[in-house]
Formats: C-alpha cells, structure tokens, sequence
C-alpha cells in the first residue's frame, strides 16, 4: 500500500495501474507515467493547462518575419527598382501618357496591385518580361504589408481604445485589457472596415472633382480598382490624379484584402467562443465523467476535469499533451513526478 500511495493518480489517493499517466497538481511527490488506455483518445498524457491558451490571458504575442519598417523599407527599394526599369523602358510601353516619371511609378503601382487598367501596357518583349518579373515580386510583398502595416495599425487603435476605457485600479484595467484581447478579431475588422469607407469616399470624390467623372461612374471606378478588377474603361488620366493614385492605389487594396481576412477571422473566432460557452455551461453526464476519468479510478480530479475540458473546446489536442509531457519527463530525472531544482542540474549536466 505504501508503494501505492507513491503512484497516486492526479488529486486522488487511491492506486493507478502502472502503464498509466496520472498529473501531479500538489506539493507531495507522485510518479508520472505515460497513459495508453484512456479511453476516447489517441493519447491521454496530461500536463496543467497553459494559461496562454486562454481568450484574453496573453498579450499580443511577438511575430517572426520581417518587422514593419524592414517591409517598408523593402517597399521604397521596390518602388525605387521598379520605377527606374520602367523609365528606362518607357519607350517599349504604349497607353495614355503624362510625365515619364509619374507615369512609371504609376504603372508600376497598377502592375504590383495587380489592377492593371490597361491604360498603360508593355509593347516590347523586354517590357513584358520586366512587367512580369515586378508584378510576382509586388504581390510578395503586398502579402507582408497586409500583415504588417495593417496588424501595426490596428493595435495603436487598440492601445487608444485601452486609455479611452481605463478605469482606476489595475483590476479594471485589466479586465479592459483581456476584453480587448478576447474580442481582438472583432476590433481589427471593425476598425480595417471603417478605413476601408474612408478610401473609398476619398477615391469616390477624388474621382468626381479632379478626374470630371460621373458620380456612378467613380464609384464604379472605385469599386473595380480596390476589387483590382481593373476594366480599364475608367481610370486615371491626369497627372494630378496619377499622383493621389500612387498612394490610394497600394494603401485600398491592401486595406480591402485585409477587411475580408479580418471578417473570416472574427466569424471564426466567434465560433470559437459559442463553442467554449456551449462546453462550460452543459451539464457533465455519466458518459463524459468516464471519458473525462483519465486514470480510471472511478473519480475525476481537477487536473483530469480541466483537460477533459480544454481537449472539448479545442484548446488542445492529445498530441500537445504528449509533446508537453515529453518534455516534463525528460526534465524529471529522479522520476519523483516533481520538477526541482536538483532536476535541472543533473538534466543539463547529462546533455
């Protein structure tokens, strides 16, 4: 019975058939096991839940990748390389023409964007491979700035949002901040949809005033080109209005992209929460206590009840438990079930 007591399952002080893994959540030393015969999963090997896998209990995490001013400062070099091929090629392109070198930076925003009004299109073979060459690398990059620029911006808007709402004491702050956390998806669309408005009554106006088009026929205008639909029957063909287009251009596209991946991205998360509220609020029947009864010892402990709910939610899957515990066992080297300090020596000193 001793040795019983040394392999206790979790919170319960009942014996665990050896080839299971029970979870050590108390202070007393306990032995961890790998579990092969929980029932309803590939693998039941259990770890305490990470609390960054929780809405709201992490901040926004850090990102691999380019940052964004290295994408800008890409973007300056491309507009830069491309504006100059097409100078030196302006000549072999054709279409209605201003400023040679207005109308280079312009055409080169039209080919990145993928637009392609075809107000402006390349004659010579050379222009063609040039145009193709740019127009890959520009969508490259396009794909940064949609996540960097807008992802950059809406978190300044989040930040302001945080002051706007911020109440006295740490408490209320906090709970300002997990609920900006919880909801970020929502922010992001919310906030990228309204920019988006702003664009295109600018580029409507825009349209209206400087290049003399009709109302319905700026709108259409500006519908086909941040749709990069591009006809080519309406575009820009003044100077005046190829310079606000260099800008409106790139910032409306990128802007519309990011509206539909945002609202993709709030729909999913908000099927996220209703199915973690549906899973929280039910009712335990018999049949989930013995799936949730990890060590089968006819009883589930807190640690066995919050995975059980986690792996319901989606938070985890039965490989990140494995993996995590992997890990724990590696670090656990006397095999106590318990992580200390005399672990981690001996665990660096044997790699």
């Amino acid at each position: 019975m001793a040795t019983d007591m040394i392999r206790q399952p979790l919170l319960q002080e009942s014996s665990a058939p050896p080839d299971q893994l029970p979870i050590k959540i108390t202070p007393k030393k306990r032995r961890f096991r790998r579990c092969r015969s929980a029932p309803s999963a590939d693998t039941h090997s259990d770890f305490s839940p990470p609390v960054g896998s929780f809405p709201g209990s992490e901040r926004f995490s850090g990102e691999t990748g380019p940052s964004l001013r290295q994408v800008v400062a890409f973007l300056v070099v491309y507009l830069g390389t491309a504006t100059v091929c097409f100078s030196v090629v302006q000549n072999q392109i054709g279409g209605t023409k201003t400023v040679g070198l207005i109308d280079s930076l312009y055409f080169c925003i039209v080919t990145m964007t993928t637009v392609g009004y075809g107000d402006l299109v390349p004659k010579s073979v050379s222009a063609k491979l040039i145009a193709c060459f740019f127009v890959f690398t520009g969508m490259a990059l396009v794909g940064f700035l949609l996540s960097k620029a807008a992802n950059y911006f809406v978190e300044k808007q989040e930040a302001l949002l945080a002051r706007a709402l911020r109440l006295p004491g740490e408490a209320q702050e906090s709970r300002v901040m997990k609920e900006i956390g919880a909801n970020r998806a929502k922010y992001k669309f919310l906030t990228t949809a309204v920019f988006l408005a702003l664009l295109m009554a600018v580029g409507e106006v825009f349209l209206w005033k400087v290049e003399k088009l009709s109302p319905v026929d700026a709108f259409y205008c500006v519908c086909s080109t941040i749709t990069t639909l591009g006809y080519g029957d309406k575009s820009f063909s003044t100077l005046g209005g190829r310079v606000f287009a260099i800008i409106w251009i790139l910032t409306s596209t990128i802007c519309l992209a990011q509206f539909f991946l945002y609202l993709a991205e709030w729909k999913t998360e908000s099927s996220q929460q209703l199915l973690a509220e549906w899973v929280l609020n039910r009712r335990m029947t018999f049949v989930d206590l013995e799936v949730a009864d990890m060590d089968q010892d006819g009883a589930v402990g807190a640690a066995e009840f919050i995975i059980y709910k986690l792996k319901e939610m989606g938070k985890i899957t039965g490989e990140d438990i494995a993996q995590v515990m992997e890990e724990f066992e590696d670090l656990d080297v006397d095999h106590s079930g318990a992580l200390t300090p005399g672990d981690l020596l001996l665990s660096r000193s044997s790699s």
